[in-house]
């Protein structure tokens, strides 16, 4: 071949890799071990579009590099295979998920194929196959047999809970366990049904039944994350959503919440994220105090982390959806109360959080009384207080609290200041701690002080206790819908739930006629007909959520054919946690919680050997999409160009980015066949065509942005998207997409194989000794790429191979003594081209992914001459170059006889000359 065609050997060398199982990786010892794992993707009908093998790009450079450095490289590829749009498909369709899955994944897989990544597929796994969702399903029964020990700081089987209630009842048990749950002796346990004791287990449980309010979206026919939720519909098909209480499958990650803390100190994640976790997990201290109702047997309790400002509460909140608001809703209030209610508890926990500006809240019509002060106080319901959070109830304290006083400020409640100095400002909240003032026995006490003084105070009176108290609340394990993992459950007679057994497992999907819920409002596995345990017990009818397999699936990755156990004992202690994960920030509360939650696990199982599952957690950008607009005047069917538009009222729409060139320039003809409602539509033109707007955001098919990959590696190929995703940007940060670069990368992997290959096709290599700056040009790019791949800085590695390519042609090299290290260097980038130049060009028989990545050597880095600036009375004149061990004498001896210093210095007086060695040279005359 005589020049650069990847159209001709990139797939021979794909196909290549596949046959011989190059990236098969096994188990070797005497190797240190590596392990790079992206974060798996959903295979959507959609396919890939360029943005999606950005971290893809990235992580398959660092296990090259890191096999190339004599690592045993783990890189592993799967797909997150159970999801609602597949469901919603069958639905629509009839057709079974399963089938709309496969199709998904072979189109991704192809597409992957086609960008030439390191995966070892025979590791390859799917959270939608009875395989692997067997030991989900195992892991979920594991959660169901332990409890949490508060004393031990771990995770214990139930079979040791029983025996402490067997021995001494509930006397001398630390656990994490629901609220409400009664002591008991070990008499009153041995007495207990079977029944009640089954119930009180679950109590302690890890995986529990509970009543749970939830996102139910009816039209879907089942519940919704909080980050399915946007505006109170569905991000799927825009429905209604509304919030319901259900008796639920629940996850006890809230036992962990301490140590998902704690750890998130000695990860190497960024700032960023382990923030977001933090805030996630929400601890705060302070205490509870309870707040009588007035004329009533019921009390209120609230947590506050500021109780020194108890003096300054003008009202309480009730959360809507908070069990006692009817009852403490008088009859005068009744209907504004339940109109309020219905409205707020629909708004999603997230929504009501983030929505600060907009104050909405209702008069109960009752009472409570402040248990320092005495002092009544009114009773709202409003939905900036969450039922989830806490106790439900809020002690508002306007002078203290940004909503609060926003609350106040609306509804035209009291404003009591109660820190020093703050009684004259117009928002005083901006004033977070100080001397208390208007509050009794702690007046004059700084705030720290007062808080102490107070919980002392509430305890002495039993109307309050020091309290830890977490943002983070237990996980809703179901959900509603045919297409995800069945929970392993069934239920005897009296509705207790057991878990079948491990030798019976996968619990497998059944056959149903629809995947609708049925007409009695069951999951549509309520649909199965003769779908009973050992053909009488009911199974539990929901299924698991879409975080269940992903909160494992890097485990499964070691072992994965293991039918005896979700990974061997020696795979799990050899491959151990994830060296390198790579992955979108948007996973930051939701699948690296629950992961990190099971991991520890199965840690204190005794199951794996370490705690984190992600050593290394970096977050790639996100490649945007550049859309491209049209203007159409209002009610016409007349398009206006972009300069002119301004003259015009206009709807802004976007237009597929293929009719429209490099220029902005429209395609009208194409633009017409596009759609039907335009096929007529007329154009107001500016100097002869038809220029379209242009905007950076998100890359979406509803934008008409989406740039499929394929066709970059059709017309490109795969080395060089490869390549120019790097050249980017900075691989954490966003960028938009745009070819106008793209061509500079292609023409330099046509350079480099120039060094290689004439025109006609002859090898240019050769075995001649390389010289002192072929060696330097060489070893330079060899620092600079190690040291990049190191640092993840792989926008500037290809600059540094361009450069060193030019250098390299200037100096018209072609010695293998060079170009054969280059190539090692250059193939976690490019690696077609440098499997193809290794065989072809310097005769190599075995692929150039099992060779040695290069040492550079100081030696020649070393600068032996220096080009020094030679300034005459302040004005740099020339430029001379010195060895840099030349002596000061010599060099102002020689450059004072310089020709263009001479004539600069015109025959005047020496007054003085500097020499700084290595840096400059100052005459004076």
């Amino acid at each position: 071949m005589s020049e650069y065609n990847h159209k001709e050997f990139e797939p021979k060398w794909q196909q290549y890799w596949k046959e011989n199982n190059v990236y098969k990786v096994d188990i070797d010892v005497s190797k240190p071990k590596y392990y790079v794992l992206d974060m798996f993707p959903y295979p959507s009908g959609a396919g890939l579009h360029v943005g999606h093998p950005l971290g893809y790009i990235a992580s398959d450079i660092v296990s090259r590099y890191k096999r190339l450095k004599g690592f045993n490289v783990l890189h592993p590829m799967g797909f997150d295979s159970f999801g609602l749009p597949a469901e919603q498909y069958a639905i629509e369709t009839g057709q079974h998920p399963a089938i709309t899955t496969e199709q998904n994944i072979d189109t991704f897989k192809g597409q992957l194929d086609k960008i030439g990544f390191s995966y070892d597929w025979s590791r390859e796994l799917r959270t939608s196959s009875p395989d692997f969702y067997r030991w989900t399903q195992w892991i979920f029964e594991q959660l169901f047999g332990a409890w949490y020990d508060k004393y031990a700081g771990k995770a214990m089987p139930i079979s040791d809970l029983i025996a402490k209630f067997e021995a001494n009842g509930t006397e001398g048990i630390n656990a994490e366990k629901a609220e409400a749950t009664p002591s008991f002796t070990a008499e009153e346990w041995k007495s207990y049904s079977k029944q009640r004791q089954e119930e009180l287990l679950l109590d302690y449980r890890l995986t529990y039944l509970d009543e749970a309010v939830v996102n139910w979206c009816p039209a879907l026919g089942t519940v919704l994350a909080n980050d399915e939720v946007k505006d109170g519909l569905s991000e799927r098909g825009g429905h209604p959503v509304e919030r319901r209480m259900m008796k639920q499958w629940m996850m006890r990650i809230t036992a962990y919440a301490d140590r998902l803390l704690e750890n998130l100190n000695d990860l190497d994640w960024s700032d960023a994220v382990k923030e977001m976790q933090r805030n996630w997990i929400g601890k705060s201290r302070g205490c509870e105090l309870d707040f009588k109702v007035k004329d009533k047997d019921i009390t209120l309790t609230a947590f506050t982390t500021r109780p020194d400002t108890i003096y300054g509460v003008t009202y309480v909140v009730l959360a809507p959806e908070h069990e006692l608001v009817a009852e403490l809703t008088t009859p005068e209030q009744k209907e504004a109360v339940e109109a309020y209610v219905e409205v707020a508890k629909n708004r999603s926990e997230r929504e009501r959080q983030a929505d600060v500006k907009h104050v909405t809240g209702v008069f109960t019509g009752s009472y409570v009384i402040n248990p320092i002060s005495g002092e009544e106080v009114p009773l709202w319901t409003a939905d900036y207080v969450l039922a989830g959070y806490g106790t439900g109830v809020v002690m508002a304290v306007p002078s203290s609290d940004d909503r609060d006083f926003r609350f106040a400020k609306h509804f035209d409640l009291p404003i009591r200041c109660v820190i020093e100095g703050t009684e004259e400002m117009e928002d005083p909240t901006e004033v977070k701690k100080g001397k208390m003032i208007n509050s009794d026995f702690i007046n004059g006490l700084e705030s720290d002080e007062a808080m102490k003084v107070i919980i002392d105070k509430a305890v002495e009176q039993g109307a309050g206790e020091a309290k830890i108290n977490y943002r983070i609340r237990d996980a809703v394990f179901s959900r509603q819908r045919y297409w995800g993992e069945p929970v392993p459950v069934y239920y005897t007679e009296e509705g207790i739930p057991h878990v079948i057994e491990a030798d019976k497992l996968p619990l497998e999907l059944p056959a149903v006629d629809e995947y609708l819920p049925t007409e009695d409002g069951d999951p549509p596995l309520g649909r199965a007909t003769d779908w009973k345990h050992d053909g009488k017990y009911d199974y539990e009818l929901t299924t698991m959520p879409g975080w269940a397999g992903s909160s494992w699936y890097f485990l499964r990755y070691m072992d994965p054919q293991n039918n005896e156990r979700f990974a061997s004992d020696e795979a799990v202690k050899y491959w151990n946690e994830v060296d390198f994960y790579l992955g979108g920030t948007e996973h930051a509360t939701g699948h690296l919680l629950y992961s990190r939650f099971w991991n520890m696990f199965l840690y204190d199982m005794g199951y794996i050997y370490h705690e984190e599952p992600f050593r290394k957690l970096v977050n790639q950008g996100m490649i945007q999409g550049r859309s491209s607009l049209v203007y159409k005047i209002k009610d016409t069917n007349k398009f206006v160009s972009e300069g002119l538009k301004d003259q015009h009222e206009v709807q802004v729409l976007h237009v597929d980015i293929k009719l429209v060139n490099s220029n902005d320039e429209l395609d009208i003809e194409g633009f017409k066949a596009w759609r039907a409602d335009y096929a007529d539509a007329e154009f107001i033109l500016e100097d002869g065509v038809y220029k379209c707007g242009h905007m950076v955001e998100k890359m979406s098919k509803s934008k008409y942005n989406v740039v499929n990959p394929d066709e970059i590696v059709e017309r490109y190929g795969a080395d060089t998207l490869r390549m120019y995703e790097m050249f980017l940007g900075p691989l954490e940060q966003s960028k938009p997409w745009s070819v106008q670069g793209i061509d500079g990368v292609a023409k330099f992997l046509k350079k480099l194989w120039k060094l290689y290959i004439n025109e006609q096709g002859d090898v240019l290599v050769t075995d001649e000794k390389a010289n002192d700056k072929e060696l330097k040009v060489l070893h330079k790019t060899i620092k600079k790429a190690g040291e990049d791949v190191e640092n993840l800085s792989f926008n500037t590695s290809v600059p540094a191979f361009m450069v060193c390519v030019n250098e390299l042609t200037t100096l018209k090299c072609h010695k293998r003594e060079v170009l054969e290290p280059l190539l090692v260097i250059l193939s976690p980038f490019a690696p077609h081209i440098a499997e193809e130049l290794w065989h072809t060009a310097l005769g190599n028989d075995t692929t150039i992914v099992d060779t040695v990545f290069p040492e550079h050597e100081e030696k020649y880095l070393v600068e032996s001459s220096h080009e020094y600036p030679v300034s005459i009375n302040g004005k740099m004149r020339t430029k001379i170059s010195y060895p840099l061990d030349k002596p000061k004498g010599e060099i102002e001896k020689e450059v004072l006889e310089n020709e263009i210093v001479q004539k600069w210095v015109d025959g005047k007086p020496l007054k003085k000359i500097i020499v700084v060695p290595g840096r400059i040279i100052n005459i004076v005359v």
